[in-house]
């Protein structure tokens, strides 16, 4: 009996170091090998931009990922990935975390977050030669108004809810609501803060005069689940880096 006790005490120990050498945090990995691994689609304008000549990045999140890697005091690799494949990433241990990402009830399933230090914010944008005629959210929702919005996006759902009133026009993908409104077909389109950034570098766009932000939805990176010690640190890292400053800044360089 003594010799079976034994025996099953000898096991639990094996079995608790097994699972504490599988359970090594990211974080020890990152400062041994000296390489922080981050996916990122690069597709995404102003956050994540990747460069086809030179295989380069730049954008938000790319600043964001230098500036934690230089205060981890290593290197970082950008590993390409898509929409599709972001989460799995993370769960195969593909790269020990991503730029950023909505939170989301289905990606929170299966992986973790850091803190949101940003958040995508819903505002209708115009023509400049039209913002005089407009003064707020009620003043869009009138007849004759056109707004224009995408068949089966988030946008179309918030149109609808907004704007009863007014003139919808509901174009198919890959048609944009942006592209009826820069065409002269409608009055108003509407889409995030950070889409509306880029939108408004590129074309005589802006913000509808006295409207404010709507239906936020918080960004993070992704991070493995069950990884706490990584998670801690990021998540004090980006405290640290709020409490600096250092996010305003980088929102600011990028218009957003």
């Amino acid at each position: 009996m003594k010799y079976l006790l034994k025996a099953a005490a000898v096991a639990a120990v094996s079995l608790a170091l097994a699972g504490a050498a599988q359970a090594q945090s990211a974080l020890n990995e990152i400062l041994d090998g000296g390489v922080l691994k981050v996916g990122t689609t690069g597709d995404w304008n102003p956050m994540t931009l990747r460069d086809p000549a030179t295989n380069s990045y730049k954008g938000f999140d790319i600043d964001v990922m230098n500036q934690l890697a230089a205060d981890l005091g290593v290197e970082v690799e950008f590993v390409p990935t898509d929409w599709k494949t972001l989460v799995n990433g993370v769960v195969a241990g593909k790269y020990h975390m991503t730029g950023s990402a909505s939170i989301s009830p289905p990606r929170m399933k299966v992986a973790g977050f850091s803190e949101s230090y940003i958040s995508v914010e819903l505002y209708p944008y115009t023509l400049k030669d039209k913002a005089g005629n407009f003064d707020g959210y009620d003043s869009i929702n009138q007849p004759g108004v056109k707004v224009a919005t995408t068949l089966g996006t988030t946008f179309e759902k918030r149109v609808r809810e907004w704007f009863p009133n007014a003139d919808i026009k509901v174009v198919e993908a890959p048609a944009r609501g942006f592209q009826e409104v820069l065409a002269g077909r409608a009055d108003v389109f509407i889409t995030s803060n950070i889409e509306g950034s880029t939108l408004e570098q590129k074309f005589p766009v802006t913000r509808v005069p006295g409207t404010g932000p709507r239906s936020p939805s918080p960004i993070a990176m992704l991070l493995p689940q069950a990884d706490q010690v990584w998670i801690n640190y990021v998540n004090n890292w980006v405290k640290v880096k709020q409490a600096q400053g250092f996010f305003e800044e980088t929102k600011a360089k990028w218009g957003l």
